[in-house]
């Protein structure tokens, strides 16, 4: 498996680790030996998304999926951080999933997943950026108690889930939304509880 990537500009290679420690990035190799679990219709996830959401550059969407991938719930907001920095980005996502759905955090083992679309400018090929929003969405999801599902580019180039080489020219950062009627995702049937183990309504509309 391959990737492309954008070099850092400028700094040693000193300065270059430093930042990594510092801002909290995983590397292509690193997500791609993580175990991240393949999405069985990614097209259609990824059309859902979009859909619901109509992203912009610099909007990411944060959802969950149960084990059916049926969809759960999803966010999406905008967030920049510059430098790119996991820890920002980590705690944006887990504020986003505390709004629209409960922990599992009482689970012996995670029952949902969560995946991350970011539409942004440039092409598919990895940045430090996407790095960024990796660290992000792993550490979220493990203080939510959730499996860290896919990571999704979306660029005017089309779709891409990076680290496994799967992708679409449509739907794109340029793309109309398709008719949510002519979406076959579906929001899926959960009885959340809270800490104190009362049954909680879930939000099921998705948050923008």
């Amino acid at each position: 498996m391959t990737f492309g990537f954008h070099s850092p500009a400028t700094g040693s290679l000193g300065a270059s680790a430093d930042s990594a420690n510092r801002l909290r990035t995983l590397e292509p190799a690193e997500w791609a030996a993580a175990g991240i679990p393949l999405l069985r219709n990614p097209r259609e996830v990824v059309t859902g998304l979009h859909t619901r959401h109509r992203p912009t550059p610099a909007t990411a969407v944060v959802a969950v999926l149960d084990h059916e991938e049926r969809l759960a719930a999803s966010a999406s907001f905008s967030q920049r951080s510059a430098p790119a920095d996991g820890w920002e980005f980590r705690n944006a996502l887990l504020a986003h999933l505390r709004r629209v759905i409960p922990h599992d955090l009482r689970r012996r083992a995670p029952a949902r997943t969560a995946v991350l679309l970011y539409c942004r400018d440039g092409d598919e090929r990895w940045t430090e950026e996407d790095g960024a929003w990796m660290w992000g969405l792993r550490d979220a999801c493990t203080l939510h108690g959730l499996r860290c599902g896919a990571y999704i580019t979306l660029t005017r180039g089309g779709w891409q889930v990076l680290g496994e080489g799967r992708g679409g020219r449509h739907p794109s950062s340029d793309s109309r939304p398709t008719a949510l009627g002519d979406v076959s995702v579906e929001y899926a049937p959960v009885s959340p509880r809270t800490a104190g183990g009362a049954a909680e309504p879930l939000r099921r509309t998705a948050a923008r």
